[in-house]
């Protein structure tokens, strides 16, 4: 299997586009602030998932990749809070995104949960 065929990178993926996307009509105050910082930290959670695959015949790189990964799914459920905030995006548009991002972090936490399936080898 790539990468590219877990479910939590696809997932991820998405969700990191639909943000680039929506982040295309923040105020330009917002370029090197709020905009980079969500767009950053979305793409970070698919990056790392694919680092962690790639690095799954060491258990431990796999599992600190993933909970990374898992910490900046946080970081992007609170710029998009701050980006509801501030009326950047609307209740719709945040209603929509977040769920995303928490499935995102329930896929990650059953590949941390279930590394076997992975092709992690016990220590």
């Amino acid at each position: 299997m790539r990468f590219q065929d877990l479910l939590a990178y696809k997932k991820s993926f998405s969700l990191a586009m639909k943000i680039f996307n929506i982040t295309k009509q923040f105020p330009k105050e917002e370029t090197y602030s709020l905009t980079d910082q969500v767009r950053r930290s979305s793409r970070s959670v698919t990056v790392t998932i694919a680092e962690a695959y790639r690095k799954r015949i060491y258990p431990k790189h796999f599992y600190s990749k993933l909970t990374d990964s898992d910490g900046e799914n946080s970081e992007t459920q609170t710029w998009l809070e701050f980006a509801l905030a501030c009326k950047y995006i609307s209740n719709e548009s945040y209603n929509e995104l977040l769920p995303e991002s928490i499935e995102v972090g329930k896929l990650l936490n059953y590949m941390l949960l279930n590394p076997e399936k992975f092709g992690v080898r016990k220590e």
